[in-house]
């Protein structure tokens, strides 16, 4: 739809342009202002149009960027919290059993004061008690310590696999950017060129700036199909 608003302005501008009497008046006339300035803005329209399509594709570029890293820095931090409150709970888990240990080890002692014949077999049973109490506390820790350390492990490598998908549709971006370019200013020689066939009645050739190649360039055929 933009492609064919664009080529109706140019017609409109190029509308304008007086018919030259015969074949004689052609050979001899001088080159028409009026139509040198309308080709002109021709041109201008033309460069404008390719730059505000180029300017979208790097705002959105830059969007899906900065959407990128701040859902790879927010993954982050939320792995990292929930590993720091595994860890918290470890060491919590850790400290509540020691304290029990120790509370038992006191509670033994008091009773081996209180009744001294059963004294040593219940400190023995105590500190029995208290060790393994602390042994499986200890390997409760260290399982909530390997289970969180994998987690953020996952975590870590979904975000590389996420970062380079990411990377990937910036590069996809990038190179869609440069073929857009390349096709857009390829199908503006070759509208101008047409419009100039068109209009054999226009006297003289309008001097080309110097950033567009002279050559022909290839048909561009997936201007339609991608617009549909």
């Amino acid at each position: 739809m933009a492609d064919s608003g664009m080529k109706g302005r140019v017609k409109g501008l190029l509308g304008g342009v007086p018919p030259l009497d015969g074949p004689a008046e052609q050979t001899d006339a001088a080159p028409d202002p009026s139509a040198q300035r309308q080709a002109l803005q021709v041109l201008t329209l033309a460069q404008r149009t390719a730059e505000e399509h180029v300017a979208s594709a790097h705002h959105q570029a830059d969007k899906i960027c900065a959407d990128a890293r701040a859902t790879a820095e927010r993954i982050a931090r939320d792995a990292q919290a929930h590993a720091e409150d595994l860890q918290r709970n470890a060491d919590k888990a850790l400290a509540d059993a020691r304290a029990t240990a120790a509370q038992i080890a006191r509670d033994a002692q008091a009773h081996a004061d209180d009744v001294r014949r059963n004294a040593d077999k219940a400190l023995a049973d105590a500190q029995a008690r208290a060790e393994e109490i602390a042994k499986d506390a200890q390997a409760n820790a260290d399982e909530l310590k390997h289970q969180a350390q994998q987690r953020y492990q996952d975590v870590v490598g979904s975000l590389a696999a996420k970062r380079e998908a990411l990377q990937q549709q910036i590069e996809a971006l990038e190179h869609f950017d440069q073929e857009y370019r390349a096709r857009l200013t390829a199908f503006m020689q070759t509208q101008l060129r047409a419009l100039w066939v068109d209009e054999p009645h226009v006297d003289g050739e309008i001097e080309q700036p110097a950033s567009l190649p002279t050559t022909d360039p290839a048909p561009v055929q997936g201007s339609h199909s991608r617009r549909s």
